[in-house]
């Protein structure tokens, strides 16, 4: 018997407001509706925020004085995820050593706001970590293989790993109509209002225990993460060198996540392939079940799953109808073969996680269930 790195539980949130690719492009003209789906293959996306559509502003729910509105917030879809992989796992967040939130949209951005919210909401113990990680798309698998070498040192037994997108508050015609415009190393212009076209609200949660077990018993069996260099999303507002009342200093597009579809298209299937080579042999691959992969968008994905070979009913997908929930979108995933009856905790069931994004963090696992 070995002690093993296992998912014990999953769980997940996606809000339940669908926006349209019709509304999308009547509050942030850029494409048309039918452009949108024909580009990205994207038909609509969840927001957890409504927003004006003649003036192209997110509109923000009420204050939550009576307990009304919740979940209305970052923090609140990561407790919803969490609550839920705990409770599927049968693991109280006592036992919890350290919680680990993967997100670029947090309610507030800095001194860890966020985890430490969820550190007081579960009641978790003083001495259990509670950190904000700062990333995007590649930064579930990323964050998962940094866990799993800490829990292998021993130092920690039970972790929690929370990733979410939050996309509705960012809706403002202003700033995703504007551009950014070329540069030296880039003579295009960047519209911005891709990034609003592409991206939805969710959490995703995944609970991992160090336990024993045998060498062909559950647990993450390989696991992979790397580093790159290229600026496949920019978010250049933010930071002490371009705040936005610094006369002069900051435009529109500053302030927005501006994504360089081009890059993206490109480096995708690089890194996705590198990231499967690290984790898979011939033989495993024949095995595996599914594939939890990110999902830039729906184009550039199916583009990948025909390029390498896999079969696409293995493979999972939700960003037609959810949009692309960065981070979140793996562990949502997961968590929705789970409900669906897919896959299942203690099965053996064998499947991989993967993803490359922002600038750039990626990697893969590959778990026995």
């Amino acid at each position: 018997m070995t002690e093993r790195v296992c998912v014990v539980g999953a769980g997940a949130f996606v809000p339940t407001r669908t926006i349209s690719n019709e509304r999308i492009a009547r509050a942030i003209p850029g494409w048309s509706a039918a452009r949108i789906e024909e580009k990205i293959g994207i038909r609509e996306r969840r927001f957890l925020w409504d927003f004006d559509d003649e003036t192209g502003r997110a509109i923000p729910p009420p204050d939550d004085v009576a307990g009304r509105f919740y979940p209305a917030t970052n923090t609140d879809m990561c407790e919803v995820s969490l609550r839920q992989a705990l409770s599927r796992g049968g693991v109280e967040a006592k036992e919890l050593d350290a919680l680990f939130v993967v997100t670029c949209t947090p309610d507030a951005p800095h001194f860890n706001h966020d985890a430490m919210a969820l550190h007081e909401r579960l009641g978790l113990r003083e001495d259990a970590f509670a950190l904000v990680v700062d990333d995007g798309c590649g930064g579930t698998p990323y964050v998962l293989d940094l866990v799993r070498k800490m829990m292998e040192g021993g130092r920690f037994r039970t972790v929690a790993v929370v990733a979410s997108a939050f996309t509705s508050p960012l809706l403002n015609r202003e700033v995703y109509t504007d551009e950014l415009p070329p540069t030296p190393g880039r003579p295009k212009a960047l519209n911005a209002y891709l990034s609003m076209y592409v991206f939805g609200d969710g959490a995703g949660a995944v609970v991992l225990r160090s336990q024993p077990g045998d060498e062909d018993g559950p647990g993450i069996l390989s696991s992979f993460s790397g580093n790159a260099y290229a600026e496949l999303v920019t978010r250049r507002g933010g930071g002490m060198l371009k705040l936005p009342y610094q006369p002069g200093r900051t435009r529109p597009s500053d302030m927005a996540f501006v994504v360089d579809g081009f890059k993206v298209a490109r480096s995708y299937p690089e890194y996705m392939q590198k990231c499967l080579d690290a984790v898979l042999t011939p033989a495993l691959r024949e095995q595996v079940k599914r594939y939890y992969f990110h999902q830039p968008n729906k184009r550039v994905m199916d583009s990948f799953v025909t390029r390498a070979g896999l079969p696409k009913e293995a493979v999972a997908c939700n960003v037609d109808r959810i949009g692309n929930t960065s981070a979140a979108g793996m562990l949502i995933l997961l968590s929705e073969d789970l409900e669906q009856g897919r896959v299942a905790l203690g099965s053996g069931d064998l499947v991989v996680v993967a993803a490359v994004g922002a600038n750039v963090h990626y990697g893969a696992q590959l778990v026995r269930l």
